[in-house]
């Protein structure tokens, strides 16, 4: 990578003034060229860069630039809110970031996909948990229109629930220190509702740690060790209102985490 130019993060967008969005459209080009220098064109930070580079020959033949291309992710997470007149869900409260380069992966096209729950690696301090699970590929449930750090947003393809109970959204001042619970999934395709406590509440600023919660569900702390990931999106109740999702887990504590506003998710779904 040194030698071409490219730098960790680079979205490539044009091989020689050719559009470029799967990694099977670059190798199409990279053998087409056959070694030739070529022009690139890239976006750094925002701003667009144009790099010359030429492919090299490996062993089996093939031609590659020595960058490592990635040019999609899936993972489980968590539905928070669907809204049935408009179609609009929200999930997750905090983007999806590449896991090399911490930064927002760009959306280009995503879609969400029901999932079963298959089994769970349990928190421990140290080492965050996971939800271990099967997507169903057949179909996709909505389609993605935003990667935000205050969640991914979309719409659904046709409704998704005939038995949805609406809730009010709690305004960031109506959220209180406290009990509360959480709606999570964390066996088969179940929505359980467990106890957590809210302990610390910040109003300040649009981020996606204005409340601190400790999970003291005896249930939910046998099963996953507390807050693990799969779980983020997570609905948090207060008070019979939508106040929020969980967002992180404290690495050193997995029975504690952050969450956002739901009233943040809210605007930033506008």
């Amino acid at each position: 990578g040194r030698t071409c130019g490219l730098k960790a993060g680079d979205i490539i967008t044009h091989i020689n003034g050719q559009e470029v969005n799967t990694i099977e459209e670059v190798q199409d080009i990279l053998g087409d060229e056959q070694g030739d220098a070529m022009t690139l064109r890239a976006t750094r930070n925002g701003k667009p860069v144009q790099l010359s580079v030429q492919a090299i020959q490996n062993t089996q033949g093939s031609y590659q630039l020595g960058v490592w291309l990635r040019d999609s992710m899936a993972g489980i997470g968590t539905m928070t809110f669907y809204d049935p007149d408009s179609g609009v869900f929200a999930a997750l409260g905090h983007g999806i970031n590449d896991v090399d380069t911490a930064s927002l992966m760009p959306l280009e096209s995503g879609g969400i996909m029901a999932a079963t729950v298959s089994g769970v690696e349990r928190g421990r301090v140290g080492a965050p948990g996971e939800l271990h699970g099967d997507f169903d590929l057949t179909a996709d449930l909505g389609s993605l229109y935003a990667n935000t750090s205050q969640g991914v947003f979309g719409r659904t393809a046709q409704p998704l629930s005939d038995r949805a109970e609406t809730v009010e959204v709690a305004r960031a001042d109506q959220v209180r220190t406290g009990p509360a619970t959480i709606l999570s999934n964390i066996r088969g395709d179940q929505v359980e509702e467990f106890q957590v406590e809210i302990t610390h509440v910040s109003r300040s600023g649009d981020g996606t740690r204005n409340l601190m919660l400790e999970v003291t569900d005896p249930k939910l702390l046998s099963a996953t060790g507390g807050i693990v990931q799969g779980m983020s999106g997570s609905p948090i109740l207060q008070d019979g209102r939508l106040a929020g999702a969980v967002t992180h887990v404290l690495i050193d504590d997995p029975t504690r985490g952050y969450g956002i506003f739901a009233e943040n998710m809210c605007r930033a779904a506008d």
